[in-house]
């Protein structure tokens, strides 16, 4: 096993706003970058833009990362695992929606594969061995879980799941869920691109912003300097 802990130094941390305090509660360090393999089993390339929905903690940073990924046209923040009527900030919060906050991730496979979107959600994307947290977050809606859209995702997201924990990469069992996708809510506007718009808030910079120099650093065939954003006109 190899663990790369993040190193970057970041500017002083400013106050964080209360709402985030609120909604996320303390700050605390992030986990380690672990480095993991290819998956052995892939989903061919196809014509035209596919998509996959991922959770794994806040949708800021897992929105974040994606988006200095290349290949990757376009991340939503969002909502999957509960129904219509509870895909809303205030309600997902509180954990009894069985929504997960996610992200909708649109790629171009000829670009970039399903099977390698899954080793950056593995590796620096988040800690795929906690249950129902993520750092400072608790409750279902921070768990790691796949939302696969068909039995294809499914048995690639199953296959790289055995073979990590096989070869106990991360010392202890992958939490990860293989949820199947009924469907996927577009959280609010203020979601969307907020690691982008709010680069200087503390828990952005704390949890966030190593997620980003861990994928430069460990993965600088697939890094792009310019995020791409949810509106590209904005």
């Amino acid at each position: 096993m190899a663990r790369f802990p993040f190193r970057t130094v970041f500017p002083a941390l400013l106050v964080v706003s209360a709402s985030c305090l609120l909604a996320h509660g303390p700050l605390a360090a992030n986990e380690a970058a672990v480095a993991v393999p290819k998956p052995s089993i892939d989903l061919p390339a196809t014509a035209g833009l596919q998509k996959i929905v991922l959770a794994g903690g806040c949708f800021w940073g897992m929105q974040g990362m994606f988006e200095h990924v290349k290949g990757v046209r376009q991340v939503v923040a969002g909502y999957a695992g509960g129904g219509a009527d509870t895909a809303l900030y205030p309600r997902v919060s509180s954990g009894t929606t069985g929504h997960a906050e996610a992200v909708e991730i649109t790629y171009d496979p000829s670009a970039i594969s399903f099977g390698r979107l899954l080793q950056l959600y593995f590796a620096v994307g988040h800690n795929p061995t906690e249950v129902d947290s993520q750092g400072p977050d608790t409750g279902s809606q921070y768990r790691s879980a796949i939302f696969y859209a068909d039995g294809k995702q499914k048995r690639v997201g199953e296959a790289y799941i055995a073979a990590i924990d096989t070869a106990h990469l991360f010392g202890e069992p992958l939490a990860t869920r293989l949820e199947p996708l009924h469907a996927f809510y577009r959280a609010e506007a203020y979601h969307q691109d907020y690691l982008i718009a709010h680069p200087d808030n503390r828990y952005i910079i704390v949890n966030d912003l190593p997620k980003i120099a861990n994928l430069r650093r460990l993965f600088p065939d697939v890094y792009r300097a310019d995020p791409v954003k949810v509106d590209a006109r904005s």
